[in-house]
């Protein structure tokens, strides 16, 4: 019987737990895991194609590097650099697409950069892996100081509860789950055994938190309003304002995704 997901309940300290069920699965799968993420997906490749030449921008929790080399059609053009937890995965990311990469081992709630240092950042299905509300807040927080106020542009992609057809996955729900989503434990099979081997498969537990429908962007301005920033755009404030302005958010193949500006009046 395939294994299937279940959901989970974040009983520990979450540092704890992160780092038994997210960062010690990806040191162990890295190489299985960039194995199976090689296709850039639209959204994220179309957001990129749109950077200005000469823009510099971060990849936080970049994985396999796979973003770091687009846009393709412009190779060079736009310098991306890429921070992930997992120095297996750095390894792999820090030669994407046949080219030494610009990669940084840390945390993507640390605070490596100053303020304002990028002109543009995405966050790609890296969020769902913090085990409590306030941190997957501080995430986005960080990615707000790392773009720069007046013009940083930042695209963010989690998980959704809402599956399409195509999907592996199917998430147990209960009754808050449409509004706050659900912590669940998503099997990655390591070793898929031969029919001839008498060896089990080798599964192991990554912890996600899958988002509900409006999650995505309500945490966005919560984080936004808490760091003082107006939410909406520039044209609707005073000068001297300072904030932010979704461009769009959707679903897109079991995800959701918001993408937002930095504005200064």
């Amino acid at each position: 019987m395939a294994p299937t997901v279940t959901s989970t309940v974040v009983d520990d300290k979450p540092e704890i737990y992160e780092d038994s069920h997210v960062h010690d699965v990806y040191d162990q799968i890295a190489s299985h895991f960039s194995s199976t993420r090689y296709k850039p997906w639209p959204i994220i490749a179309n957001f990129l194609a749109t950077i200005p030449t000469g823009w510099i921008g971060l990849d936080s929790g970049t994985g396999n590097g796979k973003y770091l080399p687009l846009p393709l059609e412009r190779p060079g053009n736009i310098r991306t650099i890429g921070l992930d937890r997992s120095l297996p995965l750095l390894e792999i990311a820090k030669t994407a697409g046949g080219v030494i990469r610009d990669v940084v081992w840390g945390d993507v709630l640390g605070y490596g950069w100053r303020t304002g240092a990028f002109d543009y950042a995405i966050s790609i299905a890296t969020i769902h892996h913090l085990a409590t509300p306030e941190r997957r807040q501080l995430a986005v927080q960080r990615l707000l100081e790392a773009v720069s106020a007046s013009h940083g542009r930042i695209l963010i992609y989690v998980w959704a509860i809402e599956q399409d057809e195509l999907s592996k996955r199917t998430v147990p729900a209960n009754s808050q789950s449409s509004q706050n989503g659900q912590d669940v434990l998503v099997p990655w099979v390591l070793n898929q055994p031969s029919k001839e081997s008498l060896q089990p498969a080798r599964v192991l537990q990554r912890y996600y938190h899958m988002f509900a429908q409006n999650e995505l962007p309500g945490l966005v301005i919560k984080c936004a309003e808490q760091m003082g920033l107006c939410v909406g755009p520039k044209a609707d404030f005073s000068t001297g304002s300072s904030g932010i302005e979704i461009i769009q958010d959707g679903w897109e193949r079991s995800n959701y995704y918001v993408e937002l500006r930095r504005w200064q009046s």
